[in-house]
């Protein structure tokens, strides 16, 4: 089961905060934000990107101030980026989480 939380914004909408497992094979977790206008569309954006066991129980790790910083000021409002936290690594489209490990060699040559 995925950790997380969410945070209500003053216009109403929310940002989600999940923590799961990385879905390439070499295990991991990664941290994913979403904002949307409420939780349940938060999920259904994740749903439709192929994440479909996502469930969000509770509020036990709310997205921080940084993360709902970081969500907001990306054009997609979707975001990913390995844990634990390294201060080098930064947000990530969710494209990048997502794409077939072969796109991900090509890209790089």
């Amino acid at each position: 089961m995925a950790g997380g939380g969410f945070s209500k914004l003053p216009n109403g909408s929310v940002v989600v905060a999940l923590t799961l497992p990385r879905p390439a094979a070499d295990g991991g977790t990664v941290r994913v934000l979403v904002h949307a206008g409420n939780r349940a569309r938060a999920l259904t954006r994740l749903r439709n990107l192929g994440l479909r066991a996502v469930y969000l129980r509770g509020n036990a790790e709310p997205p921080t101030l940084d993360e709902i910083t970081a969500v907001l000021h990306h054009p997609d409002g979707l975001l990913w980026r390995g844990t634990p936290e390294c201060q080098e690594e930064l947000w990530q489209p969710i494209r990048a989480l997502l794409r077939p490990r072969a796109a991900v060699a090509r890209a790089g040559h």
